[in-house]
């Protein structure tokens, strides 16, 4: 099946033979370069840039539903893509083109004039481009890593910034302490414009308010200024002057009710006045963001798990908090109808895998670990020793269509089978089919 933004990815390929793929934690060059391009950023409408640990692109893909339910045109740049790279840029509500991709490029690269420059700077100056180019009413930009040096952080006055939960992850680039992770989040903060904050962890928390009051910045925390909780199977969100009653988000998980909270309190902060609670109300409850607790129901993998009477989903979490809010949701799922739970999980080695494993241990979940295309894919009886630490059973596989096998040829009652372990193997998951790309 051909497909242009697909076959595009040949070209990235090359791209990022060119330029190095490691992060570079300045912003110092891609502002050099958007200085050459006559300073596009500067040319965008309103932004809401997101950071977080855990939940910001959630929260991105809330916030372009309820703008898109009010009408609006919204541009997003999200990271990393999952099967095609132009998922990554969305142009007033559509996957940026090939023919656009290709036009961007080329620009990049002559603008650039062949000075030091980052993979991941060269996608951001190409997104701003391209959104400084076509009309749009707001700007939903997810950093990529940290924050203070993430390539995006070029923006003097977003409209809004939110942070959604600080926790350990990347510690090879931003920790290792909490405190020191919190201040690269913190660094999206911007003088005079407001901030909404997740629920944090006391040592973040700090960081974050620091900042705030420092640079005169109107912070609306979680469980303080606003909140948000599941009620009757409905999200109701408390804020300073009025408590509104919505439909369920439309993401699994019991988390996505926060993540759902904290985009209508950033939607709300943003004030545009076509946003209104039926917009709110329709956006929280058709976002579609893959990979994120997502119930699959197409694909090879799918049709396995639906002829054992099985139910397979797929989640990109990797960290110790994601594995939290991945077991509650596992926990409560298992709960109602008592079926056993197995996880085929494969993680990157950097990663904390028992600190992900952990919050299953009283779910006695059998796992089956597995890698993915990467050198850095931790082994996969590695892994299982990692599970056994925390306290699961483990069996390492050959690769995933094993390990789904494997754990849908349980005895007993057909289980609930949880793919985990980081977005680089939930994409490889979703590449198998055409049936699964996102779109």
């Amino acid at each position: 099946m051909y497909d242009e933004i697909r076959a595009f990815d040949a070209l990235i390929a090359r791209l990022r033979e060119r330029f190095p793929s490691l992060i570079d934690l300045s912003t110092s060059r891609i502002e050099r370069l958007l200085g050459e391009l006559g300073r596009p950023q500067d040319r965008l409408p309103p932004v809401i840039h997101v950071a977080g640990t855990n939940g910001k692109g959630s929260t991105t893909a809330y916030l372009r539903a309820i703008s898109e339910a009010a009408g609006l045109r919204a541009h997003v740049l999200t990271s990393p893509h999952l099967v095609r790279f132009a998922e990554r840029i969305r142009l007033a509500g559509q996957l940026i083109s090939e023919a656009e991709l290709r036009a961007l490029i080329d620009r990049m690269i002559a603008a650039n004039a062949d000075q030091p420059i980052s993979f991941n700077e060269m996608l951001t100056a190409m997104a701003i481009v391209a959104f400084a180019g076509e009309p749009a009413d707001v700007a939903i930009i997810e950093v990529g890593l940290g924050g203070r040096f993430d390539s995006t952080n070029v923006f003097e006055a977003p409209q809004v910034s939110v942070i959604t939960p600080v926790d350990y992850d990347h510690l090879e680039m931003l920790g290792p302490e909490l405190s020191k992770i919190a201040w690269e989040k913190a660094g999206i903060i911007k003088a005079g414009r407001p901030v909404v904050v997740a629920r944090q962890m006391e040592e973040a928390l700090e960081v974050i308010e620091k900042e705030a009051a420092e640079l005169g910045s109107d912070l609306l925390l979680m469980g303080r200024d606003f909140d948000a909780w599941e009620e009757r199977g409905r999200l109701l969100v408390q804020t300073p002057d009025r408590l509104l009653d919505l439909p369920a988000p439309s993401l699994p998980g019991t988390y996505q009710f926060e993540n759902a909270g904290v985009a209508v309190m950033a939607a709300l902060t943003w004030g545009d006045p076509r946003i209104d609670e039926d917009a709110l109300a329709r956006g929280v409850s058709s976002a579609v963001w893959p990979a994120r607790f997502q119930r699959l129901t197409g694909g090879p993998l799918a049709a396995l798990a639906k002829a054992r009477g099985a139910d397979l989903w797929l989640d990109g979490g990797h960290n110790p908090h994601a594995g939290r809010g991945l077991a509650e949701t596992c926990r409560r799922m298992v709960a109602r109808d008592g079926r056993p739970l197995a996880l085929v999980t494969a993680m990157y080695a950097r990663k904390d895998a028992q600190g992900f494993f952990a919050p299953f241990a009283d779910l006695e979940p059998q796992v089956f670990t597995t890698g993915f295309d990467s050198p850095n894919a931790t082994p996969a009886e590695a892994l299982a020793e990692a599970a056994r630490a925390a306290g699961l059973p483990a069996e390492p596989c050959a690769d995933v269509m094993e390990a789904v096998k494997r754990a849908l040829d349980l005895p007993g009652a057909a289980p609930h089978v949880l793919i985990c372990g980081g977005l680089h193997f939930a994409g490889e998951v979703l590449a198998m089919s055409p049936e699964t790309w996102p779109t």
